[in-house]
């Protein structure tokens, strides 16, 4: 079969490896579609630590052609947390032919982490495309127990990107994000969009979005944005001023870059709520510690969501939300990959997301 692999930063080939068998309570999945992430360019790089030599891919759709429920599996068929539930008690063999969705953390299940639902937290955590080889290929594997079957109303293109949605769905669990309450995003790239549209359909008011150069933020108007921005263009602090006299509720940094961190920490009102669902690339940042101590400002991390696969399938499948526009160009296979890659990384106007359409053509 093809499959991108990253043998090490800055090594990226397309290669003919064998399928891939899989292990105790792991099914064998034909790639339908897989979503180009950035975080996988740092993977690329090495910016992002990954095990080399990685297929990586973590966003994606396929279908069950074979599963291994030997040595003990079943128990890990079975097993649940919160994303598990809906698999409980489902034998492996049935997962056979059935198109599906899964969460992408590999995890012991039987700590007191797991056992709590914080499966990131489980000392055996790893996740697929970054400790296990991920959708990059016309074949991969992933555990049982986190398959999820993908509802007729949700199309291939649309399950490849529930991932970025559900992260956007932790990072409100985080800020604790109320009806009603005003937002503030910062970035209008694939996590930046997926706020914007699980805020929009939350009932957050005067939702902004903030891009450096403003080439997504057409986008941004159609999903909904009340203001958007481009910081090249104006002067951002008093444009934000004019919008939130009073601050924003919440703001959601999404870029990673310290002049936007600083910012969001600048036009926080008191007592405000900030979410980093940026990565920042292993960098060290400058940022007043007065900003917070004074302001009393809530700053959480959010690069860990666990146990969001469920929700973001029935929101999507229920038609409350829908981020399918934010495929902005398709690749039918693997071959075009390095173009895919370029495209990834210059980030011309109006793309946000390239996906690859192994269907060949259904």
């Amino acid at each position: 079969m093809k499959a991108i692999i990253v043998s090490a930063p800055r090594a990226v080939s397309l290669r003919e490896v064998e399928k891939p068998a899989p292990r105790a309570g792991w099914a064998l999945i034909r790639v339908l579609t897989a979503a180009f992430c950035a975080t996988d360019l740092e993977v690329i790089s090495g910016e992002i630590k990954a095990k080399y030599p990685i297929t990586p891919g973590h966003e994606w759709c396929g279908v069950v052609e074979a599963v291994n429920c030997g040595d003990g599996a079943d128990d890990a068929c079975c097993e649940s947390g919160e994303i598990g539930a809906s698999s409980a008690n489902r034998g492996g063999e049935s997962w056979i032919g059935k198109t599906v969705v899964a969460s992408n953390d590999v995890c012991c299940l039987t700590c007191p982490a797991c056992r709590s639902g914080l499966w990131r937290n489980c000392p055996d955590f790893g996740e697929i495309g970054f400790a296990y080889n991920g959708a990059y290929a016309e074949y991969m594997t992933a555990p049982l127990y986190a398959l999820r079957e993908l509802p007729p109303a949700v199309s291939h293109i649309q399950a490849a990107m529930l991932e970025p949605l559900g992260v956007a769905l932790g990072t409100f669990d985080k800020v604790n994000a109320k009806m009603g309450e005003t937002m503030l995003i910062f970035g209008a790239g694939s996590i930046g969009l997926n706020m914007l549209a699980a805020a929009k359909a939350a009932g957050l008011r005067r939702v902004t979005v903030v891009e450096r150069s403003g080439g997504r933020l057409e986008i941004a108007k159609k999903m909904g944005a009340t203001h958007t921005f481009a910081g090249n263009k104006c002067d951002l602090q008093a444009e934000i001023k004019k919008a939130y006299p009073n601050g924003p509720d919440i703001i959601i940094e999404c870029t990673g870059a310290e002049d936007c961190l600083r910012l969001a920490l600048s036009v926080a009102p008191k007592s405000g709520r900030i979410a980093l669902a940026g990565y920042g690339r292993g960098k060290n940042m400058n940022v007043r510690i007065d900003d917070l101590h004074i302001k009393n400002l809530v700053v959480s991390g959010s690069g860990n969501n666990w146990n969001v696969v469920d929700r973001a399938l029935g929101l999507v499948s229920d038609g409350i939300i829908n981020t399918e526009c934010l495929c902005t160009n398709v690749f039918c296979g693997l071959d075009e990959y390095e173009k895919v890659v370029k495209m990834a990384a210059e980030r011309p106007p109006g793309f946000v997301k390239a996906i690859f359409d192994m269907r060949g053509g259904a």
